[in-house]
């Protein structure tokens, strides 16, 4: 069973700009590339931190209204400090949360959700930046067809890893829902299942019918399928 890793959904042509960038060129370079954050890396191409339009936007934040009132008073000190930046290296948000090229979805995922980051710059073993992998990047792999999923589901899953009979088994797959059916040797292979079919990338929920021949656990009789 292959996982799409970060190296294959990621940007390898990386905007990226330096601590002495000034703001202007750093709100150009969002502008004219789409983007709406940028690496900052050091002399050796190394990431030392990310400057996203909210970054910017403090710098607004802080200019009174057209009542004459200022907001500056409200913000936070490292969002005040932000409002008076000159530099890429005053307005970035650091250290750079940063991800391998061989880190799986789930585990780009999990890193964006706990540091709450909307982006990753990947380095390779020395640090260097090769590329940036977005949240919309991971949810590619929500993309995969039907019959993608399908194929690999009874190949590598049930076939290969399990070892089961595709004939006693069926995997059908419906806007990346998996339902199987059949029968499975010994009961305790249908979480195993399950859970290996919930890994597979697209897969969006899997509803379990099967059923077994063998009950091998220590659990309570099996309810009557």
């Amino acid at each position: 069973m292959r996982h799409r890793t970060v190296g294959e959904l990621m940007t390898t042509a990386v905007v990226r700009v330096r601590r002495d960038t000034g703001f202007k060129d750093v709100a150009i370079h969002l502008a004219e590339h789409g983007i709406t954050a940028v690496p900052v890396v050091d002399d050796q191409d190394r990431p030392v931190g990310v400057v996203s339009e909210a970054d910017l936007l403090r710098k607004q934040e802080s200019r009174r209204d057209p009542g004459g009132h200022r907001t500056a008073a409200y913000l936070e000190p490292a969002d005040r400090a932000k409002a008076r930046a000159l530099t890429a290296g005053e307005l970035m948000t650091g250290p750079a949360v940063t991800a391998r090229p061989q880190w799986s979805v789930v585990e780009a995922a999990r890193a964006m959700a706990h540091d709450r980051v909307k982006r990753l710059p990947v380095v390779d073993d020395t640090g260097r930046l090769v590329g940036i992998v977005s949240r919309g990047d991971l949810m590619r792999v929500f993309l995969r067809r039907d019959p993608a999923i399908q194929e690999e589901i009874t190949a590598d899953v049930l076939t290969r890893t399990l070892g089961l009979d595709p004939a006693a088994v069926d995997a059908r797959v419906a806007d990346g829902r998996v339902t199987l059916s059949g029968t499975v040797p010994r009961r305790s292979l249908i979480p195993v299942t399950v859970r290996l079919c919930e890994s597979v990338d697209g897969v969006v929920d899997v509803t379990d019918r099967l059923d077994f021949e063998i009950d091998d656990t220590d659990g309570p009789p099996a309810p009557a399928r």
